[in-house]
């Protein structure tokens, strides 16, 4: 979802990957939920961090509580954000509730990257 509003929001002015501590594929429900919003992620693939590409970034954001602990070494020189967000995937319940549980990780993740967004691009400026 982070990728899929990043790319959307920020239209082509800063380059965006995103990458797991595994890949796992794109959960129908994470696509649905963005689809609600006119952002079709279903083209998108669950990927592995490439070491390589992780040292050139300029950015890395970790979004749940494993990922940050986990997440390989960044370099000093790479800024580095946390967004403890609640990962909506082990959402039990009525279909009702685990679609509301995709909504609210969707919603909070739009709104760190509008912020993110928006900070970077007052920053080039």
């Amino acid at each position: 979802m982070a990728e899929g509003f990043a790319k959307e929001y920020s239209r082509g002015s800063i380059e965006v990957h995103s990458a797991g501590l595994m890949a796992a594929g794109v959960h129908r429900k994470a696509i649905a939920v963005m689809k609600e919003l006119g952002i079709d992620i279903s083209d998108q693939h669950s990927k592995e961090i490439d070491e390589k590409l992780l040292r050139q970034m300029d950015i890395v954001i970790t979004l749940c509580g494993h990922a940050e602990e986990y997440c390989p070494r960044t370099p000093p020189e790479i800024k580095r954000i946390h967004w403890p967000i609640k990962d909506p995937v082990g959402a039990i319940g009525t279909e009702e509730h685990i679609m509301t549980d995709f909504r609210r990780a969707r919603d909070e993740i739009k709104e760190n990257v509008r912020g993110l967004i928006k900070d970077i691009l007052n920053l080039s400026k």
